[in-house]
Formats: structure tokens, sequence, C-alpha cells
């Protein structure tokens, strides 16, 4: 998609990145501009970003071999969204529990890895939601869950008693794959409802 408004940018590394550029094309309003990011010099000219899921280890890795990492945290600290997902929220977790994974310190939470079993153990459930309106029907493959929040994180959604969506400021982290469904609110009240108007 291309236009003169807002520029996103999806973090292609590894992981469901189509998915979440169809999403965003389906949330977006007229003249947005999707673009994939798989090495250092693109998150400085993006308004918005996409840190998808997949394999969370694989994911940190990249994101410092190729200097994205910095350019990410860099993108957090001047307020501007972020919407991470499954792996993602692991990544931008401030503590994985895992020493293999290199967290970049987003979002202050301590996050369980696989916290909802193996990919056998995928499921699909309707989730509340704050912001939205109805329930979204949520897709958890090899989910984590969030154990921890600061005080100052907002717990977003919730399933059998923990946290599978948080808000800490501009960035917000789901344990699911929203991108996953033709539901495109997600992405639309982490990113767009963010973004400030353009011209």
């Amino acid at each position: 998609m291309t236009g003169t408004g807002h520029r996103i940018g999806v973090v292609a590394v590894q992981g469901n990145v189509r998915e979440h550029v169809a999403a965003i094309e389906r949330a977006a309003p007229d003249g947005v501009t999707v673009v994939e990011i798989r090495e250092s010099g693109v998150v400085p000219d993006c308004d918005a970003l996409v840190l998808p899921g997949g394999e969370s280890t694989t994911i940190s890795r990249l994101l410092r071999t190729e200097g994205i990492d910095a350019e990410i945290v860099a993108h957090a600290d001047a307020g501007k969204p972020i919407l991470a997902t499954c792996a993602g929220l692991i990544v931008a977790s401030r503590d994985a529990r895992d020493d293999r994974v290199e967290t970049l310190d987003l979002v202050d939470a301590v996050v369980d890895r696989n916290a909802f079993g193996r990919q056998v153990d995928s499921f699909e459930a309707p989730l509340d939601v704050a912001g939205l309106d109805d329930p979204f029907h949520a897709v958890f493959i090899r989910a984590p869950a969030v154990d921890e929040v600061a005080p100052d994180v907002d717990v977003v959604a919730t399933w059998e008693d923990r946290p599978v969506a948080v808000r800490d400021g501009s960035i917000t982290a789901t344990s699911f794959h929203p991108e996953l469904t033709d539901d495109a609110r997600i992405h639309r009240l982490a990113l767009f409802d963010r973004l400030p108007a353009t011209a």
C-alpha cells in the first residue's frame, strides 16, 4: 500500500510478516504506506511499528545482528506506537525468563514463554478487550502469558485470569495473533488510534 500519510513498519526478520501487512492494510485509513523492515535505517522513518510473532530467540538475535534493536528502542522512547504480538511480546518484555532471548525492555512485564502449551495446544477464544465494544476472536499459538506487570502497565485483556494483552505507554503487546483473523480492530486500536492526525 502506498500513500502520502503515515508510514507503518513491520519488522520482517522472521514471523508472520505478510499477515501483519494485510491486517494493517485492512485497518489503515487511505494514504498509509506499509514497509517491511529487514535491515537498519528503516525504523527511524516509520511512524508506527509491528513486531510480529515467530521464534523469540531467533527474532532477538536477528534484531541485534542487523542493528534494528536500538532503532526500535529509540522509536519507543520517542513515544511512537508499537504493536508486539506473541513472540514479539516476549522480545519486547523486560524479562522473558530465558537467557537465550535478549529482550528490548520496552514493556515493563515478566513473560512466561509457551505458557499455554505447545503447538498442539493452540486454541481460539473470544476476548473482552479494553477499548473494543465487542469481543475479539483471538488465536493463541504456542502463546506466552504475562506473569507480572509494573503498576503503570495497563492490562487490556485476560484469559483464565492471566494477562494476554497489555499496554505500556505507546506499546501494545498481545499473547495472541490478531493478524490471523479478518478483524483489524487490534491493529487499529494499537497503531492508528495512537497516531497523531495528519494534515
